[in-house]
Formats: structure tokens, C-alpha cells, sequence
């Protein structure tokens, strides 16, 4: 699998040094498992390879999927209100005349009646009541750069189909301009000077024959990243709640917002 990433030399060492830490311990551990590393061509990511991203227009359909929005609810649970309503009715040994659906969704998410929404450690997982939040999920495509990203990872629960950078490279400049950048006419005629020269030169690395995956390290924090998130109301909640507050990353709040207007119209 070290070679499924976007820095498989990188990957190589790190995985080679921890091979070699396990066998000092037990020299015979490998062998118990009996199977031959797989070479990147048996990989599913590498079997096959006929599309480009450049002239497959991949850059292009994804944006015009979003919309002009940083993040798209494309599915969700459809009867998620019901699901999560008998899940905890369930919980609480109550039959459906006894506690409406409406009461019972009040009560595991609005905070004035359930404390453990803002509660700073974040126990709702903890919670019987609120782990019938589990059963109703959301799926959106996103697009954000490559700096975004990485917070946005941060929170495991809620994962993505995050793209390898060495199959999704553009030819052409793909990149995000922060909101403070784009409302100043002279850094942004810098900004995108830099990017112009970014790709300019890691264009120019893949001409001499420099491999892909060395040649991306030039791509800027700024590069584009699409992919698809998804993740149960239960984790995303947490997540709303910590990056829909003033000091969250830009992208990620405004993504975050996008995604709560989009989930308030469909539950």
C-alpha cells in the first residue's frame, strides 16, 4: 500500500524502517503471514490507467456538479427523522404515542434540553440516547485547497475519498484564492503570479521526465483538492459545532455552513 499515496518514496523508507523495527523483535513474523508484497501495478488504483484528468474534464464536471458551492449534499438517509426516532424511543423503552417524533429529535438536539450537545469533552458517543444519532448519514462533494484539507481530516469520523494528486494533476493552474487575497487587487495579481509559476514549474519538471509523483511536491497549499465526505449526524455534529465558529478555517466554515442550509432542507 506504500505505493497508493501520493509520496510512495516517502512512504517506502517509513514502511521499509518499520519492517525492519518488527523483525528485530520477531524475525519470523513476516513469514507467518505468508504473502508476498503487492507490486503498484496489482493496486486497483493503478490497474487499467487510461484516464487523464486533463483531457477527461474531470476538473470540470465535479465543479459544475457543486454548483459555485464549496460543499454539495448529493444523498442522505431519507426517512432519517423516523430512524433516528424510533432508534431512541427504542432506547428508552417508548412506543410512538407515548413520545412523537418531534419531542424526542428535540430532545436529543436541542441544547436546552440535551446539555451533552455542547458539552466541551464531547461525550455524545458515551451517551445511549444520543447514539441513535448514527443512523441517519450525509454524503457531499467538496472542494477545497489542499491546506483546508488537512484540518479537514482532522476529523476521522466524518471520511473522505480523497483524491491522489498524481492522477488528479492538472496541466493548468487549480487552486483556491482566500477570501482576504481575492478582495486585494495587488495581492492577487502576486497570488496568481505564484501559482502561474508553480505549475509553470512543476510542468516543466514532468517535460524532463521527472516522475509525477516527485514533480507534485512543487504544488502549492492552494491546489485544489475535490472529493466526496461523508459521515453519521452524530460525528458531524461535532464537527459543525467546532468549525462553524468564527475562528475555524475559513473554507471549512464556510463548507460547513453549506452543508447545515443544505441538511435543514431536506430534515
Amino acid at each position: 500500500m506504500q505505493a497508493a499515496s501520493d509520496t510512495p518514496d516517502e512512504a517506502a523508507k517509513v514502511v521499509a524502517a518499520m519492517v525492519e523495527a518488527v523483525q528485530e523483535l520477531d524475525p519470523n513474523f513476516f513469514e507467518k503471514i505468508g504473502e508476498p508484497p503487492l507490486s503498484s501495478n496489482d493496486l486497483p488504483e493503478f490497474s487499467d490507467r487510461d484516464v487523464d484528468a486533463e483531457t477527461g474534464s474531470f476538473t470540470e464536471e465535479f465543479d459544475r456538479k457543486l454548483e459555485g458551492r464549496v460543499s454539495k449534499l448529493v444523498d442522505f438517509s431519507p426517512n432519517g427523522e423516523e430512524i433516528v426516532a424510533d432508534a431512541a424511543r427504542a432506547v428508552l423503552g417508548a412506543a410512538g404515542g407515548e413520545l412523537a417524533t418531534e419531542t424526542v429529535l428535540s430532545r436529543l438536539l436541542d441544547p436546552h434540553l440535551n446539555p451533552l450537545r455542547t458539552d466541551t469533552l464531547n461525550v455524545a458517543v458515551h451517551s445511549p440516547l444520543m447514539r441513535a444519532l448514527n443512523h441517519t448519514s450525509y454524503a457531499f462533494m467538496k472542494k477545497i485547497s489542499h491546506a483546508a484539507d488537512s484540518q479537514d481530516q482532522r476529523h476521522r469520523m466524518v471520511p473522505g475519498s480523497r483524491p491522489m494528486l498524481s492522477l488528479a494533476d492538472s496541466e493548468r493552474p487549480d487552486y483556491t484564492v482566500p477570501m482576504s487575497i481575492h478582495a486585494n487587487r495587488d495581492a492577487l495579481s502576486i497570488y496568481r503570479e505564484a501559482m502561474d509559476e508553480a505549475w509553470k514549474s512543476k510542468n516543466r519538471l514532468l517535460e524532463m521526465g521527472v516522475p509525477k509523483a516527485r514533480a507534485i511536491y512543487l504544488l502549492p497549499n492552494a491546489q485544489a483538492v475535490r472529493f466526496t465526505e461523508s459521515g453519521s449526524l452524530i460525528h458531524l455534529l461535532h464537527k459543525w459545532t467546532m468549525r462553524t465558529c468564527f475562528n475555524a478555517q475559513e473554507e471549512i466554515y464556510r463548507a460547513s455552513m453549506e452543508e447545515i442550509e443544505q441538511v435543514r432542507q431536506v430534515h
